[in-house]
Formats: C-alpha cells, sequence, structure tokens
C-alpha cells in the first residue's frame, strides 16, 4: 500500500512539475536542473528497469511507473531540444535559437564529463542498481547514455552552425570535418559558443540602448546626414553599401541622404554630384546646411564640393572615415605596371560597373587620383573652409586575416608604407582636421577598411560599428551641428 501511495505521489508530482515548466513558474533551463537532468535521465530506462525486475511492485504499480516517467522523459527531452531557451532577450527569433544551441552544448558536455565519472565510481566501488552479471543491460546502459548526450551535442552544434553570423564558411567548414575527433571538438565547441555569447550578448546590448534611447532622439542633428561612399561602389537600392548603419541612425532620430556618385568617377565629376545631392536634401528639409559622412574616397569628392565647388556655405560638418588623404601607396605599387596592362585591368573593371548602373566609369583615372603624388598637389588646391567643421578617424589590421579580401593589399601596405593601416589606407594618411581616433578591437582581428561601412554585416568581438556611428552622430548633436 506504501509503494502503491508513493507511486501515486511520483506520477502527481512529476505531472505538476510538467505544469508548472510548461507555464514558466519554474525553469528547467536552470543550471541546477539541467545538471540534475543531465546525470539521471540517460538511465532512466534502466533503472525502471531494474525496479521492474525485482518483483517488489505489481504489475499495475509497474505500468503507472514506466507512464510517469515516460512523460518525465518525453516532456523534459522534447522541451529541451525544441525549446531549450525561453528568457530570450535579444528581440530576434535567430538568436534565441543561436543561444539554446549554446546552452545544450555546455550542458550535455558537461553531461558528459558527469557521466564519465559516474562510471569511473561504478567500476572503482560496484555500486550501480544494475544487476552486474548481466552484461547486456550494462553495454545498454553505456551506449543509451552515451547517444542520449550526444543527440543534445548535435543538436546544439548545428543550432550555432546554421544560425551563427560570427562563423564564416572557412570556419564552418573546419568545424565539420574536425567534429569527430577528441579533444579537438571540444576546442571547437569552446570557440563556438564564446562566437555565440559574443553574438546574444551584443544584441541583448543594442535591444537595450535602443529602449534607454527610444524618445531620446540623439542622432537627431540639426542638419541632415549624407553618406558618401567610396570607390568602386554604388548607392543601390537592394544593397546598401553602409550595411545596418542608415536604419539604426533613422531608428536614432536622423534624416539621412545618400551621396549617389559613381562608382568609379573621379574626384570632380562626383563632387558635382554630390553638389545635386546637398541642394535636394536642402530643399526637401529646409535645412540652411548638411552634415557629410564619408568614407574612403568619398571624403575627397566631399572636400573638392567644399572648396572648389563653393558649397562651404552649405556644408555644416565633413566627417571622413578611412579617406586617403594623403594618398594610398598601394597605387604608386600598381603605376609600376605597364599602362598597357593598367588601361586593360580598368576596361574590365569599367564594364563590369556599367553592370550596376554606372554611366561612363573611369577606373584608369579615378584610381590615379589616389596617388599619394596627386592628393599633394590636390591638397594645395583645395584648403579646408573656414567654417566648416572638419574631423576625421581611421581602423587598423592587425594581420592579414583580419579580412580575407584585403589581405594581399594589407600585406603590400605593410611592406611600402606602414603596418599601421587598414588594408588600403594607412592611419596617418586618414588624418584630417580633428582627428578624433582610430577603430580597433582588442582582438587579433583588428578593423579593416569594409568593417567600417558594416560590409559584411558582422559584429565582431571589441568593436560595434553600428555603435560606433550613433556616437559620431551624437557627437555631431552635441556641438549644434
Amino acid at each position: 500500500m506504501l509503494i502503491a501511495l508513493l507511486i501515486l505521489f511520483t506520477f502527481i508530482l512529476i505531472c505538476v512539475f510538467c505544469c508548472l515548466d510548461l507555464t514558466k513558474k519554474i525553469k528547467l533551463e536552470s543550471p541546477f536542473l539541467l545538471t540534475l537532468y543531465f546525470i539521471f535521465m540517460p538511465h532512466l530506462p534502466v533503472f525502471l528497469y531494474c525496479l521492474t525486475i525485482a518483483k517488489k511492485i505489481n504489475f499495475v504499480e509497474s505500468v503507472t511507473l514506466w507512464i510517469s516517467f515516460a512523460i518525465l522523459q518525453l516532456y523534459t527531452t522534447l522541451r529541451l531540444h525544441f525549446y531549450p531557451f525561453r528568457n530570450n532577450e535579444s528581440g530576434s527569433l535567430r538568436l534565441g535559437i543561436l543561444y539554446g544551441g549554446r546552452l545544450l552544448v555546455k550542458s550535455s558536455v558537461l553531461g558528459m564529463v558527469l557521466q564519465l565519472c559516474y562510471y569511473i565510481l561504478f567500476f572503482q566501488t560496484k555500486w550501480f542498481p544494475i544487476p552486474l552479471h548481466d552484461t547486456k543491460v550494462v553495454v545498454f546502459d553505456t551506449i543509451y547514455t552515451f547517444c542520449f548526450l550526444y543527440l543534445f551535442i548535435l543538436n546544439g552544434t548545428l543550432r550555432i552552425l546554421f544560425t551563427c553570423k560570427r562563423l564564416g564558411i572557412v570556419k564552418r567548414f573546419l568545424i565539420c570535418i574536425n567534429m569527430w575527433i577528441p579533444i579537438l571538438n571540444l576546442i571547437f565547441l569552446h570557440y563556438m559558443c564564446r562566437l555565440t555569447k559574443d553574438e546574444y550578448d551584443l544584441a541583448v546590448f543594442r535591444n537595450t540602448m535602443t529602449e534607454i534611447r527610444k524618445d531620446s532622439n540623439i542622432c537627431e542633428t540639426k542638419y541632415p546626414i549624407i553618406l558618401v561612399h567610396g570607390i568602386g561602389f554604388r548607392d543601390l537600392k537592394y544593397f546598401n553599401y553602409w550595411g545596418r548603419i542608415p536604419r539604426e541612425l533613422k531608428k536614432n532620430g536622423s534624416i539621412v541622404y545618400y551621396g549617389h556618385q559613381k562608382a568609379w568617377g573621379t574626384i570632380e565629376e562626383n563632387a558635382s554630384i554630390l553638389v545635386a545631392t546637398i541642394e535636394k536634401a536642402l530643399e526637401e528639409t529646409g535645412a540652411s546646411k548638411v552634415n557629410i559622412i564619408a568614407h574612403s574616397k568619398g571624403g575627397l569628392d566631399s572636400r573638392y564640393a567644399i572648396s572648389h565647388l563653393h558649397m562651404a556655405d552649405k556644408v555644416a560638418s565633413l566627417t571622413t572615415i578611412s579617406t586617403p588623404h594623403r594618398g594610398s601607396k598601394l597605387i604608386d605599387v600598381l603605376n609600376h605596371l605597364p599602362d598597357f596592362l593598367y588601361r586593360f585591368i580598368a576596361g574590365i573593371i569599367n564594364h563590369s560597373a556599367k553592370q550596376i548602373g554606372d554611366e561612363h566609369p573611369d577606373c584608369y583615372h579615378s584610381s590615379k587620383q589616389l596617388a599619394p603624388s596627386y592628393l599633394n598637389t590636390f591638397n594645395e588646391e583645395n584648403k579646408d573652409a573656414p567654417n566648416v567643421y572638419y574631423q576625421s578617424y581611421a581602423s587598423t589590421m592587425k594581420n592579414l586575416f583580419s579580412h580575407t579580401l584585403l589581405a594581399i593589399p594589407y600585406l603590400v601596405m605593410c611592406m611600402v608604407d606602414s603596418n599601421y593601416n587598414d588594408g588600403l589606407v594607412t592611419i596617418e594618411s586618414a588624418k584630417w582636421g580633428n582627428f578624433k581616433g582610430t577603430f580597433q578591437n582588442k582582438r587579433n582581428r583588428g578593423i579593416s577598411h569594409g568593417d567600417m561601412i558594416d560590409l559584411k554585416r558582422e559584429d565582431y568581438s571589441g568593436f560595434d560599428v553600428i555603435e560606433s556611428y550613433i556616437r559620431i552622430v551624437e557627437e555631431l548633436k552635441k556641438l549644434g551641428y
């Protein structure tokens, strides 16, 4: 009778536990409950089998017990596999799935370690509620436990591989082919979990900041913002040169326009287009001036428009980011190519530029305008306007692995100029006006020329490109621009 009452109480307790977790009154994913889960749940079928063959309970009690624990295992296992993380503060379903993967990987690896200790204890003390003479049961329990935990590791790994933006194609490939190697797979799992945590924490930080800034409009500057792109790109409708940056600026109160210059237009040609953009922004907003934020060659286009095309009275500030004000010695290296070969390569690039709507692209002359010798003359002829506020920023890569596309240019720049470059422009060349500093991170990656415009739409440890632009615009607002 007492056993029957205990079994009934166990059934009720299991049902209450499932209901409490289902209604989020308790959290199955809490460290304490997860630890208990991964210690005892893998052995549940064998424990029940041992109770059954002990013949201390009758058939009805045995069936009740099996049903009770079957409900517990089915609910908890499905819950953890499909919905392991419910306290998602990122506001993103993808990041919820991603962080759930991290939780599964870390918990199941911990479970593997605990089970290893458990089996060592068993073989040393012979304490185990399994008939020691029944080898088949012991083998079944071992295989079942391993498969039980491995499915959680596999689920968590797949979640991270398919949803983590910080894992590139090469890293995913390396992880897939090395996940079967002991010890090495633990290193990869730890690396994946670290990336996952960084990505999730950054998203939570951004959500928090968005909530805090919801009514503050910290980027609502006195004058509208014009974002001016660099060489080789255009302001396309479906692929924004500036990545996620404009959306966040607008969300925080900015009025944003784009330069719409040509991808391979000369400084003079692009500056004239920029003049039309400035006039349009002033007409539509009723403002008396604009703030220009320019990247790379866009800064030179903007300076020419201000100093040479009489836009000084219509521009309040010019912020240049990674602009080669003193040129890039990479062009000097390319100038050593035979002229016919340089023109041939430029012709191929021009043909490609026409496919994205660039009218009369001129790669040959626009690229040569980035040479230090040309810009020495340019700087003499285009002095800063006294009533325009000039400020500049730079970034630097720390090694050739920082950015795959810029690996070779970075090495060339290191050999012919300075190790402190972003793959195309040195820090010294990027300095103009009030130099505000160099963007970099604490990791070995560094920040490349392309990272400064959110080219890959990726986040990197120690550097938040979106937050950087929000602060730039916030400072312009504080300065009265």
